[in-house]
Parts: structure tokens; C-alpha cells; sequence
């Protein structure tokens, strides 16, 4: 009875100010779950897919759904002025509610094929397919940008049958299965009676066309499939993944339709010396003791050739330092670069002659204090 039954809103687990589109999606999915052809046998599945049934058909329609929120389930029980119960399966019907689309959708999951008007393929014109492909392309190419050539295979129109893949003196005949219209609709019995679905018509693949004598240079394809070089003009600033598009490089249109486009990915190789991240670049330099400590110029590697740097005295290793305008341009305004970002690492010599080890032991005894220490023993040493 009414106090049985569980709150249409939590059946099918959305708030009370949720409108059409979340009511279908929600029943949609459990529709598709518990239905009966997908849970041969299941009684309590069975159970669930006629109470989201019936949640749905009342609050899809707006005349029930207010009486509903007014009255609770009493309204269709024949109390509270309720507008009695409903009829149809299970004691509730769909009048007001779309279950058509809905319906079609979950039989042709089902079934397989999606079914429905919203999926059925038609023997109008078709965009073709886009085809990918991928490049390599040095550290510098992808920053400045550059011009590349690729050859693909490309499908080309038959010279001997104009695209039709009928033979000479030949034409495509009409499908005699779907009359041209490239679908055909099929009956289905359901949980609700008889439920009609579309489908692609099988034997002219949605063409509407049916070719009895196919041409032997394209054995009815309509296509030659030949070797083509295509020119890629790479923009300055792409990244490693990126892909270029070519509009009409792709797959041929089905029924006149277009071309599709061919993708082609560029694959950065890496640099010696250079890391990047986004418009950033990253690298590491070398400098010595002596330059770390006084200071001076030095020389530092960018996209844009050598550039001098002053090393202020005193520098400490890993600091970095910030080479304005000498990253990688934006793929948006090739007019701004991101930075060059450099650390300079104080480099300690791994060999050295004995002099350069006793002019480095003298300079830390003098940075130690140790110098004058030395001077006082020889002298005391010298008097005894």
C-alpha cells in the first residue's frame, strides 16, 4: 500500500528540485540495470525496475509530479482529492511520460546496436574518418617552428569508376532491403509488448546503395589507395604530443560528404642541455670557486645562441637566475616568450697540481686566521 512504498525521489535518488533532464538520466540508468532482459529470472531486480518505473512515469509528468508533492503517494490512491490510481502494468501507466527515446536507447544497449531515432544511421552525406600520424622533430623546430614533409597512404577517387565502385557501364542499384533509405525498423517483444527499434540496414551498410558489379580497380571501394606527401607547417612553440591538423587529409565522406582530417602528433626529442616546461626553460651551468667568489661575466647557452651574464661576487651554488624572454614562444602570440631559468652551480675541481693545493691551503689558513699563527711559531721556534 501507500505507506509501502518508497519516496519516488529516493528511488530515483535525486532531490525534489530536480528537473526533466536529471529524472531521465537517473531512471535511464536504472532502467538499464534491473531490466528484466538483462536480469533474466531476478525477481528483486525485476521488483526494482517496475518501482524506478513507476517513480519515473509520475514525476515526468508535471500534473502528477505536483500532486505528488502535495499529497504524497495518497494522491493516486484515491484520497486527498488524489486523481485515483493509474492503469496500464503494474498498476501505473507512461501516459505523459517520454519513454520512447528512453526505451530505445536501453533496448539497443541491449540488444546491441543502439537503437532509437537519436542513433539511427541514415544514408545521408557522412564526414569521413580523421586519420593520425606523427612526426619527429628536433628541441629547436619546436620552439622557432618549421616546415616538415610526411608521406601517408591516401585514399584517391577510382579513376575507372568515379567513386561509385560499380564496374564500367555500370551504376549502384537502389537496396532492395531498405528501399534506399539505408535503416530498417524491427520489431522487438518487450516486458511492455512490442517495441520498434532502427537499425543500419545490413546489407548496404546505410548506403541505401546495393553495387551487383564491382569495379576491379577498386573492387568497389570507390578508392585507390596510393602513397601522398603532404606538407606540415609546425607553429613556433608546439609541444612534445601536440598534433597539427590538415582539414580534408583524412578518410573519403561517405555519400558525398567530406573528407576527414589527418592529426599529425609531434614527438619533441630531448635536449642535451635544455629542459622545458611549458613556455619555461630550464638548464644548469658551471661556474668556478674564483668567479663565485669575485664575481665576473660569464657565457650561458639559450635557444638564441650565447648570451654574457655578470656573476655578482659572493654567489652561492644553486642559485637561479632569470634569462627575461629566452623561453619558448606561445602558441597563441608568438610576439611573448616565457624565461629562461638558470642555475649556476659552483664547480670544485676534481684534480690539481701541488701548487694550485698550497695556494688553496694558504687561502684557507688566511680565511681561517691560521696565517698569523704560523708567522708566531716560527719566531718562537727561531729565539729558542
Amino acid at each position: 500500500m501507500a505507506e509501502n512504498k518508497r519516496d519516488y525521489y529516493e528511488v530515483l535518488g535525486v532531490d525534489r528540485n530536480a528537473d526533466d533532464a536529471a529524472l531521465k538520466k537517473a531512471y535511464r540508468a536504472l532502467a538499464k540495470k534491473y531490466h528484466p532482459d538483462t536480469n533474466p529470472g531476478d525477481a528483486e531486480a525485476e521488483k526494482k525496475f517496475k518501482e524506478a518505473s513507476e517513480a519515473y512515469s509520475v514525476l515526468s509528468d508535471p500534473e502528477k509530479r505536483r500532486q505528488y508533492d502535495q499529497f504524497g503517494h495518497a494522491a493516486f490512491d484515491g484520497g486527498a482529492g488524489g486523481a485515483g490510481g493509474f492503469g496500464g502494468f503494474g498498476g501505473f501507466d507512461f501516459n505523459g511520460a517520454d519513454m520512447g527515446d528512453i526505451f530505445g536507447d536501453i533496448f539497443g544497449d541491449i540488444f546491441g546496436g543502439r537503437g532509437g531515432r537519436s542513433s539511427a544511421r541514415y544514408n545521408g552525406p557522412m564526414k569521413g574518418a580523421n586519420l593520425r600520424t606523427s612526426i619527429r622533430i628536433t628541441f629547436e623546430e619546436a620552439i622557432f617552428g618549421c616546415e616538415k614533409e610526411i608521406e601517408i597512404n591516401f585514399k584517391e577517387e577510382c579513376a575507372s569508376c568515379h567513386g561509385t565502385g560499380a564496374k564500367a557501364g555500370t551504376s549502384p542499384e537502389t537496396c532492395p532491403k531498405c528501399n534506399g533509405k539505408g535503416k530498417i525498423m524491427y520489431t522487438q517483444q518487450s516486458l511492455f509488448g512490442q517495441v520498434q527499434n532502427v537499425q543500419t540496414c545490413p546489407d548496404c551498410g546505410g548506403t541505401g546503395k546495393i553495387i551487383k558489379e564491382k569495379c576491379p580497380d577498386c573492387r568497389g571501394t570507390g578508392y585507390i589507395t596510393r602513397k601522398k606527401k603532404f606538407k606540415v607547417n609546425i607553429p613556433a612553440g608546439i609541444d612534445d604530443g601536440m598534433s597539427v591538423r590538415l582539414s580534408g587529409a583524412g578518410e573519403p565522406g561517405v555519400n558525398g560528404g567530406e573528407r576527414g582530417d589527418l592529426l599529425v602528433e609531434a614527438v619533441v626529442s630531448k635536449h642535451p642541455v635544455f629542459i622545458r616546461k611549458d613556455t619555461s626553460i630550464f638548464s644548469t651551468v658551471p661556474i668556478s670557486f674564483a668567479t663565485a667568489a669575485l664575481g665576473g661575466t660569464i657565457r650561458i647557452k639559450t635557444v638564441d645562441g650565447q648570451v654574457e651574464y655578470e656573476v655578482r661576487p659572493g654567489t652561492q651554488t644553486d642559485t637561479k637566475v632569470r634569462l627575461k624572454g629566452k623561453g619558448v614562444p606561445s602558441l597563441r602570440n608568438r610576439n611573448q616568450r616565457g624565461d629562461h631559468y638558470v642555475t649556476l652551480v659552483v664547480q670544485v675541481p676534481e684534480k690539481m697540481t701541488e701548487a694550485q693545493k698550497e695556494a688553496l691551503r694558504k687561502f684557507d689558513d688566511v680565511m681561517n686566521g691560521r696565517a698569523s699563527e704560523t708567522k708566531e711559531t716560527k719566531k718562537k721556534g727561531l729565539f729558542k
